[in-house]
């Protein structure tokens, strides 16, 4: 993995969380699918990546009332929980069967983006 493809990929990913758009999702991709690297690994590179750009996007989206007290409130315990989980399913699952499971939520979000009308 060259460094100049990994810091744009940073860089572009990193531009993205910020905005809320799921950044480390893309970096996982970026990592599985071009530079090569293991589900698994890529993954746990992807957990340290979120924690420093979700602590720098954090101010911004409170200062301009961006948070739900009240939905974040549900929402932490709920996803503590779940990532715990989460990260104990990914560990346990063969890495092809991991990136098949992977590969199904993308192509399920992407539909769901594709076809759902907000308003």
């Amino acid at each position: 993995m060259g460094w100049l493809s990994a810091l744009i990929a940073g860089t572009i990913t990193g531009i993205l969380s910020g905005f809320g758009v799921g950044g480390g999702t893309l970096l996982l991709v970026y990592m599985t699918a071009f530079a090569g690297l293991e589900q698994h690994l890529a993954q746990g590179i992807n957990l340290l990546y979120f924690l420093p750009a979700a602590a720098m996007a954090l101010p911004a989206h409170r200062k301009n009332g961006f948070l739900e007290r009240r939905t974040v409130r549900a929402a932490i315990p709920a996803g503590l929980v779940c990532a715990a989980l989460g990260a104990w399913a990914a560990t346990a699952l063969d890495v092809s069967l991991l990136r098949r499971c992977f590969g199904a939520f993308l192509l399920l979000i992407g539909f769901q983006q594709l076809f759902t009308r907000r308003h």
